[in-house]
């Protein structure tokens, strides 16, 4: 059912028969959807698929994703999770249909012009997972200031842990908080740098990879279990799963610190 929010002409959010509104940047959307008899071709098969694969990673990424590409739809009509699907599904994807994976290690979840993180790496102990990268001998520098925004994917149960503000840039590491329950899950992991005030982002960097093949397992100890407890709010990652994302009608708000992506729901 398609609700009128401001009148007869004024638009209208929802479905009517094969039409679906919604407002995207101030602007009145309405759509048809499609369908069709026809068999998919290998084309469109393979588009599906890769559609499939790239949205398995940003889907439940979305936080990361609407701070990363913010800035790459400004003064346009698209937002940034179609940004994100967009570049992730021409220059992300490998093999052919239907053979067709994703190549983490191209993967972007932030893209800008602020400089990359140099020789990212990543290391693990329980719950604290540690990412380090080279920073400049410059002892002034623009950038010293940047804030880390850490990404980690667990790609076997498809979940998402980020921490959008994070270290400095000048500081040359920084540490996320994963739960308990995804210490021996595989992970990979993106790091990328935005300025204090939300004004500039780099590309994200893929930081390197964590509990391939073979499974290892690791124990919690009582005193880390400890100090999970103890995280910070600021520090507190966001992990979560979605199930259902509502492109167009996600909102984004500036914070002094950078950028903190709203939930998203149903419209």
């Amino acid at each position: 059912m398609g609700k009128l929010i401001n009148g007869l002409f004024g638009g209208f959010h929802g479905r009517i028969g094969n039409l679906v509104g919604y407002t995207l940047k101030g602007k009145h959307i309405i759509r048809t959807i499609g369908k069709t008899e026809k068999p998919l071709t290998p084309a469109r098969k393979a588009n599906c698929e890769k559609m499939k694969v790239v949205n398995e990673i940003l889907k439940p990424s979305i936080h990361a994703i609407r701070a990363g590409f913010r800035l790459a739809v400004v003064g346009t009509d698209r937002n940034e999770y179609n940004e994100a699907v967009s570049y992730n599904k021409k220059n992300a994807i490998q093999g052919v249909y239907p053979n067709i994976s994703l190549d983490y290690s191209k993967v972007l979840m932030s893209m800008g012009a602020l400089p990359v993180a140099v020789n990212p790496g990543i290391s693990q102990n329980g719950v604290e997972v540690t990412f380090t990268w080279e920073i400049s001998t410059s002892p002034v520098s623009e950038y010293h200031t940047d804030r880390t925004m850490l990404v980690i994917y667990f790609p076997d149960i498809k979940e998402t842990c980020c921490q959008l503000v994070g270290a400095k840039r000048v500081e040359g590491k920084d540490v996320i908080v994963i739960g308990p329950e995804h210490i021996n899950e595989r992970m990979e992991a993106y790091i990328s740098f935005a300025k204090d005030n939300g004004k500039a982002v780099s590309n994200s960097v893929h930081a390197g990879s964590l509990n391939t093949s073979p499974k290892v397992t690791v124990e919690i100890k009582p005193a880390e279990e400890a100090k999970t407890g103890a995280v910070k709010p600021a520090q507190a990652p966001v992990c979560e799963n979605e199930k259902e994302i509502d492109v167009p009608n996600s909102s984004l708000t500036e914070s002094g610190n950078g950028f903190t992506g709203d939930s998203p729901g149903p419209g």
